[in-house]
């Protein structure tokens, strides 16, 4: 009977130990704290191309804000409390990636003229699942170059696409592209009159490739239109002259193509130390005959 209820007693020990070891993984899993993942979404279109969304992911972990890559991402235009899915991306080392909304999806906006965005992620062993919408309503820039009084200026419309009705008082900036950083023309603020319009003269003397100055007009971060470009390619700049004397004979020039009075200098002051040398030896050796 003794032996009996030592069986009995290791048997349940066993089993015991059985469901804690495998268990346990699960509960440590359910019960590990999942991060909170903070997604960020821009609309973004430029005249005469296609729209598109920079999208940003980040979250803060261990009390610090940190991107987070290599996450999969779903795009969708929502109508009538329908969500048609638009497609996927996937964000890159810096947490961010551009979704192109390619007029082949055919969006479509509710009542009142707005188009409903939306990306979603659907949540992983180290994340929650989160989801960013953005409320759109399509509007244009229609941009140009013109001269008034032998002065040149960029005149811009700004009007709303779906009731063709111009946008009063919103703050458009001129700009001219470069590399790193765009240099603005006209004022910091320049608000559309009751006609929707702005004129900002350009400046003189702004260099440019042939003379040409590709000048944006950029309505930036809009909560109701997001971000609008045009560009206007402008024949109203300074050329640049390219510096061709890199492949002449010049002191900053390339080891090939030293200067010739440099080569014949050099040379000649060593010819001659050379030749002091020599006459010194021979001079010695005659020394050591006599």
């Amino acid at each position: 009977m003794k032996n009996q209820n030592t069986y009995r007693f290791t048997f349940y020990a066993l089993m015991a130990m059985l469901f804690l070891g495998i268990g346990s993984p699960f509960l440590y899993a359910q019960n590990q704290k999942k991060n909170r993942l903070r997604l960020r979404a821009d609309y973004v279109r430029i005249m005469d191309k296609d729209a598109y969304l920079n999208i940003k992911a980040s979250a803060r972990i261990d009390g610090k804000n940190e991107n987070v890559p290599n996450i999969e991402l779903e795009v969708y235009n929502e109508i009538a409390g329908e969500e048609k899915i638009l497609g996927n991306t996937v964000t890159d080392m810096n947490g961010e990636c551009t979704f192109i909304l390619k007029e082949s999806f055919n969006l479509q906006a509710d009542s009142t003229n707005t188009y409903n965005l939306g990306v979603a992620f659907k949540g992983n062993d180290a994340f929650r699942k989160a989801s960013r919408t953005v409320n759109i309503k399509e509007a244009q820039i229609i941009a140009e170059y013109v001269t008034i009084d032998s002065l040149n200026y960029i005149s811009a419309l700004l009007k709303e696409t779906a009731t063709d009705s111009v946008l009063e008082g919103k703050s458009l900036s001129v700009q001219v592209q470069r590399l790193f950083r765009p240099l603005r023309i006209g004022e910091q603020f320049n608000f559309t009159d009751e006609n929707g319009t702005i004129l900002v003269p350009i400046e003189e003397g702004i260099p440019g490739i042939d003379g040409k100055l590709n000048i944006e007009v950029v309505l930036s971060d809009s909560d109701t239109y997001g971000t609008l470009k045009d560009v206007v390619v402008a024949d109203v700049g300074t050329p640049i002259e390219f510096d061709t004397s890199f492949d002449k004979r010049n002191m900053w020039s390339s080891r090939d193509k030293t200067p010739l009075f440099l080569l014949i200098f050099v040379n000649a002051i060593i010819f001659v130390i050379w030749g002091f040398f020599a006459y010194l030896i021979i001079n010695l050796f005659k020394i050591s005959k006599n």
